[in-house]
């Protein structure tokens, strides 16, 4: 069952890639993910043998009867090639810790991709909902509900002082990470996005790549997402991520603006380069296009490319990596096969998109 939809979702990219919502030529997502653990049990990283089966069979039949999980799927990471589980983190349904963790675990996640579970990762159960656009009250309101579902039939463990209990301890109290991610590439270019990540950093947020904690920076994509958990309620930590939110897409606003006021001519070549290599190269690395496409998507936002919509754009950022390129290939590829075949995925997408 889990292959058959793994193929599936190649030719149906998730809701957060729809490309829609308020703000969403800057705010590609909005994403909130809730850690909770049950009584009875080890933390997951000491948790061996049946108790694991245990618990995964405790979420599935607590899924089944969550209103909100009805179009849901359910299946065992640890009986999935490592090409899918590196799927499943391009796609966002997993965390690289999950996909790379040998022993029994499992998710389950809605045929759209909007709801999410991770068993057994750092936590027995991360509970994920991601939307397109600038949306965090909106999925909070869904994660309230659905939190509030599963614990009817789950025994999470809650400390009257601390609050929800945590593998990590700076998970603990609410458990709540909550996250946008931003495309901010004119703040990259007039070279002030260091004041705004140094200004997150003495507000206790967190600036972090793609693919959340580890990972560097790619396509001007910045995850922006709370540090602190403890002594705050969810709305308050929402509110408070969402006020900097705001702030940062009015910068990067001006800094478009400016842009294209002062340096129009230099912005058009520097989208027209850009354009001009992802349709005429035969050989591209993963990185090299998320650059290259950023200039893209930033030209498409200004008016100044036509031919595509930003579905289409976000759909070729994540066919272009490079377990999706093997799952379209339907075989595992060496770095030079999945180069070729990227780029010459890329050419066909891009083949009618030109310059205003």
């Amino acid at each position: 069952m889990g292959i058959g939809l793994l193929d599936n979702l190649i030719n149906a990219p998730g809701e957060w890639l729809k490309g829609e919502g308020p703000e969403s030529d800057i705010v590609i997502s909005s994403r909130i993910r809730l850690a909770r653990n049950f009584t009875g049990f080890f933390f997951s990283n000491i948790l061996e043998g049946a108790p694991r089966i245990q618990l995964i069979n405790m979420v599935r039949q607590s899924a089944e009867k969550t209103p909100l999980l009805k179009t849901s799927e359910f299946f065992q990471n640890d009986k999935l090639t490592a090409i899918d589980n590196e799927f499943l983190v391009e796609r966002h349904l997993i965390s690289r810790e999950h996909a790379r963790e040998k022993r029994e675990r499992a998710i389950c996640f809605t045929t759209n991709e909007m709801i999410s579970l991770m068993i057994l990762e750092e936590d027995h159960l991360r509970i994920q909902i991601i939307q397109s656009g600038f949306k965090l009250k909106e999925v909070w309101e869904i994660m309230d509900k659905l939190d509030s579902e599963l614990e009817k039939n789950l025994p999470y463990a809650f400390h009257p002082e601390f609050g929800y209990l945590t593998a990590c301890p700076t998970n603990v109290g609410t458990g709540i990470r909550v996250s946008s991610m931003l495309h901010l590439p004119a703040l990259v270019m007039t070279k002030q996005l260091n004041k705004v990540l140094q200004a997150l950093q003495k507000m206790n947020l967190a600036a972090r790549g793609m693919y959340g904690e580890g990972t560097q920076a790619t396509g001007n994509f910045y995850q922006i997402s709370n540090q602190i958990t403890l002594g705050q309620d969810e709305p308050d930590i929402i509110d408070g991520l969402d006020k900097v939110i705001k702030q940062i897409i009015g910068h990067e606003r001006d800094a478009r603006h400016a842009l294209f006021q002062s340096r129009k001519v230099r912005l058009q070549d520097q989208i027209g380069r850009a354009l001009g290599v992802l349709k005429n190269s035969y050989i591209i690395s993963s990185t090299e296009t998320m650059t290259l496409l950023s200039m893209t998507r930033l030209g498409l936002d200004l008016m100044l490319i036509r031919g595509m919509n930003t579905k289409m754009l976000n759909e070729l950022f994540l066919l272009s990596q490079p377990s999706h390129l093997q799952r379209l290939a339907k075989k595992s590829l060496s770095a030079k096969d999945r180069d070729i075949r990227r780029a010459q995925l890329v050419r066909e997408r891009l083949k009618s998109v030109e310059l205003v």
